[in-house]
């Protein structure tokens, strides 16, 4: 455990089908969500290990295991609660990231330009991407739908996790048509 400021961080280690995904939090919620390159894919999303969490580390385990699992039944969760500083913040990248989380749902996506149009701000394009390169919380604030202009998916992890942006685009997508085609 680590202190940061007023919070006792704790991580948990899940693996999932696109690595490993190490979630660190205080009691009061999330504070970064990191996949990591280069570990194995697994189909099953479970903590690997035993580790105390707080309720809002469980809940994210939760949301997460149901986002990979059954994507499109995430709306019925309550989101997990984020508390990275920078999120608690009034900052532009703080207010791109929460316009992202609450307007871009499952399945869709939006360009950078869009997304600075929608936070009001149509000339902050690179400013929108730069927000998108520091997320501290991936999947559950989903940078991964954010694309070019041209409609190309664009780099994810610094360009390392191009291939796991393009997992979890196609992933949402699938979700959506297989629910749609249930309910005709």
């Amino acid at each position: 455990m680590t202190d940061s400021g007023h919070c006792v961080l704790r991580d948990v280690i899940l693996c999932s089908p696109v690595g490993e995904i190490l979630l660190s939090g205080c009691e009061k919620g999330v504070h970064t969500i990191n996949i990591k390159l280069g570990t194995d894919k697994e189909e099953s999303v479970r903590p690997v290990g035993q580790s105390e969490m707080s309720p809002e580390l469980q809940c994210c385990v939760d949301w997460l295991q149901c986002y990979f699992m059954k994507p499109e039944s995430i709306s019925t969760l309550p989101l997990p609660a984020i508390h990275h500083p920078q999120m608690q913040s009034d900052s532009f990248k703080a207010h791109v990231l929460w316009t992202l989380l609450k307007e871009v749902g499952l399945g869709k996506t939006v360009s950078y330009k869009q997304l600075a149009e929608m936070i009001g701000n149509p000339n902050a394009v690179r400013a929108v991407g730069s927000a998108m390169k520091k997320n501290p919380i991936p999947l559950v604030v989903p940078c991964h739908r954010v694309l070019r202009s041209s409609g190309d998916s664009g780099s994810y992890m610094g360009g390392k996790g191009d291939d796991i942006k393009v997992w979890l685009l196609t992933h949402e997508k699938k979700a959506l048509e297989l629910n749609a085609s249930k309910s005709e």
